[in-house]
């Protein structure tokens, strides 16, 4: 199948709540450029440079998702255009993107991403250091971020039951901070959770994002730079 009736099969199936990033990570412009023409408009990266040469030479009405472990000496090259930050993973990282927001004159979106995983090389605040970062002073001064939800990424396993209740577990975590922190911020409302191998069992748990690469664009090129 084609990337653009890869695209039309995927959408198609997804509740209307539920947004799609097509991550185009490894892939050259002409792939975007297909998924693009078939109406795809969210596109997920994970390198700071390729993101930024990809937003120079590609339409302007992409928006552009970092879903990747970012540095904070990276910020600076996609705080101008950057539409979510997906990986938002230390209170350190937090105050540098609403420092080079503050720059550009704009509020970056970002999504705190917690560690819902078995696997230990996974990024991710627990929820301790969350609250603890929200109920803080230097919190309420942040004033060019805009917390828009959580993000999380399950075990690698084929074990579904397990799959299943970690991303159970993000939703309890976002329904938390919802009621205890954002209660009256309608902004606060996404849950960035499911990849192409855990998307559906993702969306049953309450997903409002899914991320999806090679069920789009096929297996990924690590060649590819």
């Amino acid at each position: 199948m084609t990337i653009a009736e890869n695209i039309k099969n995927i959408t198609s199936k997804l509740p209307e709540y539920v947004k799609l990033v097509a991550v185009s990570k490894t892939k050259p412009n002409s792939d975007i450029l297909e998924a693009y023409e078939a109406g795809q408009r969210i596109f997920g990266e994970n390198k700071v440079q390729d993101l930024s040469r990809k937003f120079e030479e590609l339409p302007k009405d992409i928006e552009w998702h970092f879903i990747g472990h970012l540095q904070t000496n990276k910020i600076k090259y996609i705080a101008p255009f950057v539409s979510l930050l997906h990986g938002v993973d230390s209170f350190k990282l937090l105050k540098a993107i609403n420092k080079e927001a503050r720059k550009n004159n704009r509020k970056i979106n970002c999504l705190l991403q917690f560690h819902i995983a078995e696997e230990s090389t996974k990024f991710g605040f627990d929820y301790e250091e969350v609250t603890e970062a929200l109920d803080s002073e230097e919190f309420k001064e942040l004033d060019n971020i805009e917390i828009c939800g959580v993000m999380g990424m399950a075990t690698y396993t084929d074990d579904t039951d397990q799959i299943a209740n970690e991303f159970a577990n993000l939703k309890n975590i976002f329904l938390k901070l919802k009621e205890q922190y954002f209660s009256t911020n309608t902004a606060f409302k996404e849950i960035s959770m499911g990849m192409s191998g855990d998307y559906k069992i993702a969306i049953e748990q309450g997903s409002t994002m899914v991320r999806v690469g090679s069920s789009i664009f096929g297996a990924r090129n690590y060649a590819q730079k």
